[in-house]
């Protein structure tokens, strides 16, 4: 008999929600391997703070491979208890219903818009919203920041954009996923809430379900045509253990790294690597999205106020000329003193940034060493497709265009990068960088490029699923942690026969 009914991989957003939804049923018994630590820091608290997690012990701290002219690219992901919903930015944002619509009419049958919305709405509680399309009593609680406590730059931004145009949406999840809008923030009394704090620690006390954090899985253990298990290093000691399922939720480069780690991959990658291959998939480590973002750097004459939220707040959701069904372009403010890598920061001030959230470019995630533990070689390919770059062009557009008005002069801010008069395209090449957002790599559907079927396990092996980002077949047009959260729910129902 295996020591478990199900060996959940990796702590994150979607690792959180399935063993605490699996392990409901006490009949079952649930072992969730975690690589990072289980602390929760003031970090991982404050909505305000949550930059300081970047390169800390809750992070993987990695980059990308040379993205256009502008070189590798930071690539934080989590490594902790809730992994990316512990420390990223809090948007809680859904695609367009017609993406998930693509996903279904495009070979993954049971995940479009009406299949996902009750696992959307179970998973939520949103409360000021639509009954019919937002949760009302789910773990995660989200809220807009107050009207009372808005920044004033982003006040201004919203106001720049609604006066050239831009339509208004009290809800981008809701009836109207288009225009600009407060954003519902995983944010609730002051205080995050990340996956672990909504779905793991209420559970942790369950006697079915065994939590290990400091444990690196290092291999699946498959055996003919199924995986039996899961080898790991826990405090430098290795062990096995064995289970019925075994399901990955590392993420979008953590599944697809593991599964190369274990033989199941592209043959002839694997082969150069010494690595024997247990099942021939070209799709592993394929299909890598992400959202390329530039920022439009902003000085101001005197300090701005901080942020009481994420130093985001409002985001707006547009379509532009390449737009193929729903919006592919996001604007939205970093209302801190940054800017992209090779150019000065001000001493005070601010950014607009445009995010392509419906790109056109593929990249990969490969092996760069057989070692358990090395980092890969992550290529988002960043402005593979020049489609990518007009829509960053016309995002920057919207962005002077909103910023010219008299509602955003008002801040007396200035542009400092690319500079008045600038021209965008040479600059986007330089600029470019990362959402953090990556997707697609374990891609569910049919086809020879498959890695999932539609009910998520790994192309010809049993005993062997994926649940996270990583099986996106497109993109989700948004902030992708409100859909992983759902494709965890639909996974921990299908996983124990209810969905």
């Amino acid at each position: 008999m295996p020591e478990f009914d199900f060996i959940v991989v990796g702590a994150g957003t979607a690792g959180c929600v399935l063993a605490a939804r699996l392990s409901e049923d006490d009949r079952v018994r649930v072992l969730l391997l975690e690589a990072g630590g289980a602390d929760r820091t003031r970090a991982m608290t404050v909505p305000s703070a949550w930059p300081e997690n970047l390169g800390s012990d809750a992070d993987w701290a990695q980059v990308t491979t040379p993205q256009a002219e502008a070189g590798p690219a930071l690539y934080p992901r989590g490594r902790t208890l809730g992994g990316g919903s512990a420390i990223n930015a809090m948007g809680h944002v859904r695609a367009h219903p017609a993406l998930y619509d693509g996903w279904a009419s495009g070979g993954a049958p049971g995940w479009g818009y009406r299949d996902l919305l009750p696992y959307f709405r179970r998973s939520e509680q949103a409360p000021g919203h639509d009954p019919e399309l937002r949760g009302t009593d789910g773990p995660i609680r989200v809220a807009p920041a107050a009207p009372a406590d808005r920044h004033p730059v982003a006040q201004a931004l919203a106001g720049g954009l609604e006066a050239i145009g831009c339509p208004v949406t009290d809800d981008l999840s809701g009836a109207r996923p288009e225009g600009v809008a407060w954003v519902d923030l995983a944010i609730a009394d002051g205080e995050r809430v990340s996956s672990a704090d909504a779905y793991l620690r209420p559970a942790l006390g369950r006697p079915n379900l065994v939590v290990r954090t400091g444990g690196l899985v290092t291999g699946l253990d498959v055996r003919g045509d199924s995986c039996a298990g899961v080898s790991y290093v826990w405090d430098g000691i290795p062990g096995h253990a064995s289970a019925a399922e075994v399901v990955l939720a590392a993420g979008a480069v953590g599944s697809p790294q593991l599964l190369l780690l274990s033989g199941i991959g592209p043959a002839g990658a694997l082969r150069a690597l010494g690595l024997d291959v247990v099942a021939d998939l070209a799709g592993v480590g394929q299909n890598l999205q992400d959202h390329p973002v530039v920022m439009v750097t902003y000085q101001a004459a005197a300090a701005l106020p901080r942020s009481r939220y994420n130093h985001g707040e409002v985001y707006t959701a547009v379509r532009t000329e390449l737009a193929n069904g729903y919006p592919d372009l996001q604007v939205f403010p970093i209302l801190r003193p940054l800017a992209a890598p090779g150019f000065d920061a001000p001493a005070v001030g601010c950014n607009l940034v445009a995010a392509v959230v419906a790109p056109s470019s593929r990249g990969s995630l490969r092996l760069a060493s057989p070692v358990p533990g090395a980092a890969p070689l992550i290529d988002p390919g960043f402005l593979a497709d020049p489609r990518d770059v007009d829509r960053l062009e016309a995002g920057l557009d919207l962005i002077r265009a909103a910023a010219a008005t008299d509602v955003f002069q008002a801040t007396g801010l200035t542009e400092l990068w690319p500079g008045p008069g600038a021209g965008p395209r040479d600059y986007i090449g330089r600029a470019v960088g990362s959402y953090y957002h990556p997707a697609g790599t374990c891609r569910m559907g049919v086809g020879p490029d498959a890695v999932v079927d539609p009910v998520l396990r790994v192309g010809g092996l049993s005993g062997l699923r994926v649940a996270d980002a990583s099986v996106m077949p497109v993109i989700t047009n948004a902030h992708p942690n409100a859909t992983v959260l759902a494709i965890a729910e639909r996974a921990a129902g299908l996983l124990l026969g209810q969905a």
